[in-house]
């Protein structure tokens, strides 16, 4: 996969709204990002964790890095995205 730049843009006045409380809007911007990934982790873990002690048929050991799980979760047939899972709760 490759890398995802993103990209924000914001107006003279927003700027202008955010530099009243913040002090590097770039640094919270990365900041807020690094939180939700850290979040998102661990909902991902969580569940896949459960998911794969509870399935019979797998029998490899759960990776304990991080690359590895979400590799190995990512290639499992049953893995859908939150965008796939909200498009299948609409049909059924």
């Amino acid at each position: 996969m490759a890398k995802l730049t993103i990209t924000v843009e914001v107006d003279d006045t927003q700027q202008s709204i955010l530099n009243n409380d913040l002090v590097d809007i770039n640094q919270w911007v990365q900041e807020a990002m690094t939180g939700k990934i850290h979040n998102c982790w661990k909902r991902m873990q969580q569940e896949w964790t459960t998911k794969l002690m509870n399935d019979s048929s797998f029998t490899d050991p759960i990776p304990s890095n991080q690359a590895d799980f979400v590799k190995l979760v990512l290639a499992r047939s049953d893995y859908k995205n939150r965008k796939a899972r909200d498009e299948a709760s609409k049909i059924g």
